[in-house]
């Protein structure tokens, strides 16, 4: 797609942060009901300030709850399922997952977005304060 793309532009103004590409070694712990809790060593394809794209041998539904451990620093997070598609590698599904709170620090990504930032103005949601203009009116 070119950066002039409509459809680049209507993607990119949908998400919450910009992604970055970058591999993160994680393991994803797996605790579904009746079943003997289970994990799997993998690692990121995607990451955001409000979750990852990453692979998978375990079969995952939309909306069920994992938890993430970063290899690196023990740091463990929730996170949902909120979507999945098949990949290049047999036996794996790309899985989207999503932070219960945004944690842009989770990934330890030493130079993220401004937009990881709810202070910044790149970021979704964010409200400059409202100055009023200096009074145009001439005192005496």
């Amino acid at each position: 797609m070119d950066a002039s793309d409509p459809q680049l532009a209507k993607v990119s103004s949908q998400r919450r942060s910009q992604r970055v590409y970058i591999s993160i070694e994680i393991v994803v712990l797996l605790h579904k009901p009746g079943e003997k809790p289970r994990s799997e060593e993998t690692k990121t394809l995607i990451v955001n300030a409000h979750g990852a794209l990453i692979l998978l041998h375990a079969q995952v539904v939309i909306g069920e709850s994992l938890i993430l451990r970063n290899v690196k620093t023990e740091e463990e997070l929730s996170c949902r399922v909120v979507d999945f598609q098949t990949s290049s590698q047999p036996d794996r599904k790309e899985v989207g997952i999503e932070f219960i709170q945004p944690a842009p620090r989770f990934w330890g990504v030493g130079f993220p977005p401004v937009d990881w930032s709810p202070r910044s103005p790149e970021a979704k949601g964010y409200r400059p304060k409202i100055v009023a203009p200096p009074s145009t009116t001439k005192k005496s």
